[in-house]
């Protein structure tokens, strides 16, 4: 038996949702996807909310990180600001020396 003799399967009949005939059927299937979207919403916004919160956290150390680098930054001017002073007192002492 060849390939062209296989006989090729069916395509899988749509699927077609049944729609209420009633309007109160068709009102209770409303609100009963109404229910499901709001607590999807109610989900979705916990999890925004845990999330701005880490992200509060999050910036909170990065402020903290960025106050500690600046703090050493200062410190390292400081001592910049020192070494160059000592520099320039020995460049006078040894220009005073070499006349």
């Amino acid at each position: 038996m060849s390939a062209a003799d296989t006989p090729e399967p069916e395509a899988a009949a749509p699927r077609i949702a049944a729609f209420p005939q009633r309007p109160e059927d068709r009102l209770r299937l409303a609100l009963r996807r109404l229910e499901d979207a709001l607590g999807e919403q109610s989900q979705a916004a916990q999890g925004l909310r845990a999330a701005i919160g880490d992200l509060t956290g999050t910036m909170a150390r990065l402020g903290a990180g960025v106050a500690g680098y600046r703090c050493a930054l200062d410190v390292a001017a400081s001592e910049i600001e020192r070494a160059l002073a000592a520099a320039r007192t020995l460049q006078g002492t040894a220009d005073r020396m070499m006349v």
